[in-house]
């Protein structure tokens, strides 16, 4: 039973019938009916000596499941025999372009997000199994729909790090009315640090003096958010 097994997963695709082939399934019956294993075995392209792509394809889903794959990284690719950094940068380029094709989707609809806790469940997907702090800015027209979302910085945030250029510059280029800010605590811990507010107030002194003001800053935790609005510390003109 095993080596009939074995047969199987050792065969070249050239090898399979037509409409078992991933590429040939594609034209004839449609991207949609191509599983997860078939999908990867066309981006991997090409096997190794010892393993077709079909195989390989099968080994990446095995060892990381299909949810492992959004955060993926080359030297954990690089573990399966025949996937060596070229198979693997390809692999984490077509998924994080359908990663950035998946939320610039979700941006083209005018969202109403009226209170922390509509932004926070909006955004909250971010920063799932993220190591580290990444600060991101919603921008909002005169209505409170958003308007445009941008990753600003990754890493420890900082006074050095979080440059309100950069904050002011994205708000003046898409037109905004206001902003919210939002970054997570890897640890879990959704209290502000002593940074944290010195970051915030010295952004909404600078949004008051350029008529774009931040009217929020959410932290991010585990499985919930902490708003600098809902605690008093920001008020809206």
């Amino acid at each position: 039973m095993v080596n009939n097994i074995y047969v199987v997963i050792s065969l070249r695709l050239k090898d399979l019938p037509e409409m078992e082939r991933p590429r040939e399934r594609l034209l004839l019956c449609g991207v949609e009916s191509l599983s997860f294993e078939e999908l990867l075995a066309i981006i991997i392209k090409t096997g190794s000596k010892k393993k077709s792509s079909k195989q390989l394809a099968l080994e990446v889903l095995s060892l990381f499941g299909i949810d492992g794959l959004k955060d993926i990284t080359v030297n954990g690719l690089c573990q399966i025999d025949g996937i060596g950094k070229v198979k693997a940068i390809e692999i984490i380029s077509s998924i994080e372009l359908g990663k950035r094709i998946v939320a610039s989707s979700r941006l083209k609809t005018r969202y109403l997000l009226r209170t922390s806790k509509e932004i926070y469940e909006f955004n909250k997907y971010l920063f799932v199994d993220k190591k580290q702090e990444c600060f991101y800015c919603l921008y909002f027209n005169n209505k409170q729909e958003l308007i445009e979302r941008k990753l600003l910085f990754m890493g420890t945030i900082n006074r050095s790090v979080v440059h309100p250029r950069e904050v002011f510059k994205e708000a003046y280029l898409c037109s905004a009315s206001s902003i919210v800010c939002l970054h997570n605590h890897p640890s879990g811990d959704i209290r502000p640090s002593l940074e944290d507010k010195k970051i915030t107030n010295a952004l909404i002194e600078i949004g008051r003096m350029n008529g774009i003001p931040v009217v929020d800053h959410l932290i991010f935790g585990d499985a919930s958010y902490y708003s600098f609005y809902d605690d008093g510390k920001i008020i809206n003109m």
